[in-house]
Formats: structure tokens, C-alpha cells, sequence
């Protein structure tokens, strides 16, 4: 039986089909990729319309896995066209960047998203040491070695407005970050002796930096906003010939031509009303904030002199009229700082928010202006913040997902962000309320803070070691 139905084969012949079914299969193999060289479809059967649209509805953090399936499907995804999509069919997702200076005085971003709670680090930023020089490209944002964990800003500016040699300063120190038509910018800050004039782009969407075009003057600790998709920047301060002096200048960015174009000055109409040539000397005006609120631009300023800042209220510029007008009293007086010559701020839902942080450091309230009445409401009591008198930045605020947040670190160095919900908050009564305890990070990273009112939670947490919190911004692609 077994003869019967077996075939004589000779070892030679039986070499031979094996060679000739191997090569046979190389050969498919070769032609097959050939064709889909040429012919590359993103889904096999399937029109690359069609599957753009699929991967367009995919969340964004599996972006990264999905570019190392092929070739085709990693030029689909570092290309436009699929976030053109996501925007059409309203898939954006609001997602935080984290700006932190850690070991050896390096800037490193983080990218969060709230969905999936998943950090991604953003690769290093490259700049140009000094922009007087030839340009050379370095990998990292090696900056801000003045200004350390015992220096406040307050000192450093301190020390450029009565220097007149600042080439000792390190690079890019005193820059500043902005976030515009879905990309993050960084702008200006110290080169050497010079302040840089220099804007880099991070597009998420590619995962890289690149120049873009500078700014029309040096900057260095400028206030930036968003103000109808185009990037504003005002203040600053600049080197000139009788030393570092504060800028009243502004400028603004308009991402589709690439263009930079300047604005009126800003007046500092109350530095102009001090009694004495004197006193006008010693004290210096100063943009310490700025926020776009109400199709306007809020810029609140300070008087410096050391080791004090005297706050006279602010300015508002209206793009319509293209001028600057006073700010409101109430809106200057009793804007909140987070420290001498700081004073930060995020608009959530239309809202004006600002943490007025508490005496002993280690906790603070949320206020929200109220334009109507012209002053600021404590909408928040005692927000989970620790006592950091050694931190450049002991928090930063955020709006995205239609909500407050809070970024600060507890006492395990672990970067957390808290969320407020004020809704809950504007149910509960503040005779109910109580504060949340002093350590906040729970075991569970949802868990909520404020047990009783169900105000605060933290949606998600890191430990970055020493790394000190520097700024954020929040990117919907």
C-alpha cells in the first residue's frame, strides 16, 4: 500500500522542487512588495480615503505604536491630513504639556493625556547658544542656571536692572512658552550677553522642533497669549545701551503667513504719573501677566524696585481698535500673584481664574473675576498646595476638558493635577466645606481629595524626582 501510493523521488529531483519552491516564493515575495511599493494602501482592500478616516478616529496616544506598523502608515500619521480630519469630525483631544527643569539645568517636556493618564516625553529641544555667533545646534534646553531652586525671579531681575554686563547669564534663561494652532512655541529668553530674538515650534504631529521666524526685537521673561488663533507677546525686558531695561513693546504672530508684526506700546500710563524724576529712576514698570478674556488682552503690571513690586493695576489692549486702554481697578488691584512679579491666570469656560496663594505657603484660594462688579470672588478655599519657599514654581494652572486644574508637586515630588470641579463646588455650601489633607496624593490616582465637597481630584500623577515645574500649556490636535 505504501508503494503503492508513493512517487520515486530521488534525493536530486526532491532538491530540486525544494530550490525551485523556495525561489518560487522569493520571487511572489519580491513582486508583492514591489506592487505595494508602488501601490502602498494603508488597509489592504480598502480606499486610503476610508482609512485615513479610521485612523483619524483612533485616539492619539496609540499614534506612536501605530507609525512602526509600516512606511505608508507613518506618513499618514506624521502627516496633516489626518489631523485636518480629527478637527472635521471633532476627534481633537485636549491634551497637557509640562514644562520641568531637572539635573544639570536641562528643560524637559511632558505630555499627558488626561483620557488614558499616559505621559510621553517630548524630544529635547535643540537652540542656538548664542545668536551673535555662528549657529550651533545643541540637543536639550540647557537653561536657567541662575535661576535655581533658592532664587526667585524676583532676584534674578533684580540683578539685570542695575548689570550692565549680563554675559554671564546662561542661554535661553527667561524664555517664555505659548501654545497656537495646535503646536507649542518657545520664544526669546538670553544668549550669552544678547536677548534672543529666536522662536521654536514643537509640531506634535511630526514629534520635532524646528525655527520659525523671529521675533522683531530680544526678549527675555515676555508675557505671551492666544487672542483669535494668532500668538501675542508683550514686555520683557532687553539690553540696551544703558544696561537691561523692561520693554513696553508688543508684537504678534499670525501662524499662517509666518509673520510677525509689531503693536502699539504699551503706555504704563500710572509709571508716567510718578511724582519725581527720582523715583521715576529707581522704579521700574513691568509686564507681570497677561490673559486673553473677553476678546481682549489683560496685561496686569508692576512697579519694581528691590526688593519690592508695587502693583498699579494694568492695561487692556483691543485688537479692534488696535489701543491700549486702563485696565479696570478692581481687575488690577486684586489680580492675585503667585510671587513678586508673577501673577498667573487661566481662562476656563469663558472665566477668569487666578490662585491667590495663602501667607504660610501652603495652601491658597481660587478667585474669579467678576466683570460685571469689577473685583475678584473666592470661588475655592484652601487649595491642596504645599509650602515650596525653595520652588521657582510651586504650582501652575491649566484649563482643558472645560475644567480647572491645578498642577503642583506633594511632598514625594510627584507632579500631580488636580481638578476642580466647580460645578459641585457652587452646590455645596462654604459653611460644609473643609480642607483637604495636607498630603494628597491618594493610592488611587482618581481618588478625591476633598472628601465632603468632591471638589478636587487628582486625575493623574508622576514622580520626576527633583525636576522643578516650570511652566504648561494645553494643545487640542
Amino acid at each position: 500500500m505504501g508503494s503503492f501510493l508513493s512517487f520515486p523521488v530521488s534525493k536530486t529531483q526532491d532538491g530540486e522542487l525544494s530550490e525551485l519552491s523556495q525561489n518560487d516564493a522569493c520571487k511572489r515575495q519580491r513582486m508583492l512588495s514591489s506592487y505595494y511599493d508602488e501601490n502602498p494602501r494603508l488597509i489592504p482592500a480598502l480606499p486610503d480615503e476610508i482609512s485615513l478616516q479610521i485612523l483619524a478616529r483612533l485616539p492619539r496616544i496609540f499614534y506612536l505604536n501605530m507609525k512602526r506598523v509600516c512606511r505608508s502608515w507613518k506618513a499618514a500619521i506624521t502627516s496633516h491630513e489626518v489631523y485636518h480630519l480629527r478637527r472635521e469630525l471633532g476627534m481633537t483631544e485636549e491634551w497637557l504639556y509640562i514644562l520641568t527643569k531637572v539635573e544639570e539645568n536641562k528643560l524637559l517636556w511632558h505630555a499627558l493625556d488626561p483620557v488614558s493618564r499616559k505621559w510621553q516625553r517630548l524630544p529635547p529641544m535643540p537652540y542656538v547658544l548664542n545668536e551673535g555667533e555662528p549657529k550651533r545646534v545643541f540637543s536639550g534646553l540647557r537653561i536657567w542656571n541662575v535661576v535655581g531652586s533658592s532664587i526667585k525671579i524676583a532676584d534674578f531681575i533684580r540683578g539685570l536692572l542695575w548689570r550692565r554686563d549680563a554675559s554671564d547669564h546662561t542661554p535661553f534663561c527667561g524664555c517664555a512658552v505659548a501654545a497656537v494652532d495646535g503646536c507649542l512655541y518657545v520664544l526669546g529668553g538670553f544668549s550669552g550677553a544678547s536677548m534672543m530674538k529666536s522662536v521654536w515650534k514643537y509640531d506634535p504631529c511630526i514629534n520635532s522642533w524646528q525655527e520659525v521666524s523671529s521675533m522683531t526685537i530680544g526678549r527675555a521673561f515676555c508675557k505671551t497669549a492666544l487672542l483669535n488663533d494668532k500668538l501675542y507677546v508683550v514686555g520683557g525686558i532687553n539690553r540696551g545701551r544703558n544696561g537691561v531695561t523692561p520693554l513696553r513693546s508688543a508684537e504678534v504672530f499670525d501662524p499662517q503667513t509666518g509673520m510677525w508684526t509689531q503693536l502699539p506700546s504699551m503706555p504704563f500710563s500710572k509709571a508716567q504719573m510718578i511724582p519725581t524724576a527720582f523715583l521715576a529712576d529707581i522704579l521700574k514698570p513691568i509686564a507681570t501677566g497677561m490673559a486673553s478674556y473677553r476678546g481682549r488682552l489683560c496685561v496686569p503690571q508692576s512697579l519694581y524696585s528691590w526688593p519690592f513690586f508695587f502693583d498699579v493695576g494694568g492695561e487692556i489692549y483691543d485688537p479692534e481698535n488696535d489701543s491700549w486702554v486702563e485696565m479696570p481697578t478692581g481687575m488690577g488691584d486684586g489680580w492675585p500673584a503667585r510671587q513678586a512679579g508673577t501673577k498667573l491666570s487661566v481662562v476656563v469656560n469663558g472665566e477668569l481664574y487666578a490662585l491667590d496663594p495663602s501667607s504660610s505657603l501652603d495652601s491658597g484660594d481660587i478667585k474669579r473675576y467678576d466683570h460685571q462688579e469689577d473685583v475678584w470672588k473666592v470661588v475655592i478655599q484652601r487649595v491642596p498646595i504645599h509650602d515650596f519657599t525653595d520652588s521657582e514654581s510651586p504650582y501652575l494652572l491649566a484649563g482643558f476638558l472645560g475644567k480647572l486644574h491645578v498642577v503642583t508637586k506633594d511632598d514625594e515630588n510627584r507632579v500631580a493635577i488636580l481638578q476642580a470641579d466647580l460645578q459641585k463646588h457652587k452646590q455645596s455650601s462654604p459653611s460644609t466645606s473643609s480642607a483637604p489633607p495636607a498630603n494628597f496624593r491618594p493610592e488611587n490616582p482618581v481618588s478625591i481629595v476633598d472628601r465632603e465637597t468632591d471638589i478636587w481630584k487628582v486625575i493623574a500623577s508622576k514622580n520626576f524626582g527633583t525636576a522643578e515645574l516650570v511652566s504648561c500649556q494645553v494643545l487640542a490636535v
